[in-house]
């Protein structure tokens, strides 16, 4: 018996025309993910471009809300594909639990949550009511190589 459906995960994001980047690999200090019984913690990702490398900037300088809110999503895209290399299908996650959204703002910046509603609406789109999910979303002084939002998470897994 196969966990895929037709209005499953899966489904729902070739609906979408999304097609997921590859997931990364492990790094030397620490790995993409890590599952604990029915929970998979994945480790923070950031907004890759499709040519290679990552968004870069300041929210609120250099970087506006709207361009920060599609780099959420994108590294919600990132996030997906790590939850498929770690489960082998996204039919596989019961719901997500929380998100933890950091955005590389200035210190006058105040609409975090607009900026890491990217992802969120993408997992909503993907997962639906299971796409609901607790989320903090913060403001940095700086981020990893200068980029513009991070983005990491916790997940429930089915079976």
């Amino acid at each position: 018996m196969t966990l895929a459906s037709a209005d499953g995960p899966e489904a729902r994001l070739r609906a979408l025309g999304l097609t997921l980047p590859p997931p990364p690999p492990p790094i030397a200090r620490f790995v993409p993910y890590r599952r604990v019984g029915e929970l998979l913690f994945l480790s923070g990702q950031g907004p890759l471009r499709p040519e290679g490398g990552y968004h870069e900037g300041k929210v609120g300088d250099t970087v506006s809300v709207a361009e920060a809110h599609q780099h959420a999503r994108l590294t919600g895209l990132g996030l997906l594909a790590v939850m498929r290399a770690a489960l082998g299908s996204l039919d596989r996650v019961a719901f997500i639990v929380k998100l933890l959204g950091m955005v590389n703002a200035t210190p006058q910046f105040r609409d975090h949550p607009a900026v890491i509603d990217g992802c969120s609406e993408l997992f909503d789109a993907v997962f639906g009511e299971a796409g609901r999910h607790a989320r903090s979303a913060v403001g940095m002084a700086s981020l990893p190589n200068g980029i513009s939002v991070e983005i990491e998470a916790i997940v429930a897994v089915r079976g």
